[in-house]
């Protein structure tokens, strides 16, 4: 099932991210980014459709989708959830072909999701 906000954002400005779609694109046959999200999630909807739209321009094919839902007691059901241990959405993690993890993005940071990964994957 495809995350409806990770549709790219139309009027996202690639050229103010110049650095980091950079990074994302030297990389783009080698990395498998997986979405954990959910299109009822305030934080989602506001960050997940600039990082499509990254993902896009950077010509990242390998990007993975995983719809969570929020159970009675406030935690995330959804697949892979427990075996990355998402807690918070959106968690985006980039891993190797291997399937080692790159770098982690949970729910918040100080910069967009695509500038807080390239920093990571960048220090590597």
């Amino acid at each position: 099932m495809e995350l409806e906000t990770m549709r790219p954002n139309p009027v996202w400005d690639a050229e103010s991210y110049d650095d980091a779609v950079a990074v994302f694109e030297a990389m783009a046959d080698e990395v498998v980014v997986t979405v954990w999200g959910g299109d009822w999630c305030k934080d989602c909807r506001s960050q997940l459709p600039d990082f499509g739209a990254a993902m896009a321009a950077a010509g990242v094919e390998r990007v993975e989708h995983r719809p969570v839902e929020k159970a009675d007691d406030g935690s995330k059901v959804g697949p892979g959830v427990e075996e990355y241990d998402v807690e918070l959405i959106p968690t985006v993690v980039v891993e190797n072909e291997a399937g080692e993890e790159l770098a982690r993005f949970v729910e918040q940071e100080e910069a967009p999701i695509v500038v807080h990964l390239a920093e990571q994957l960048r220090d590597r």
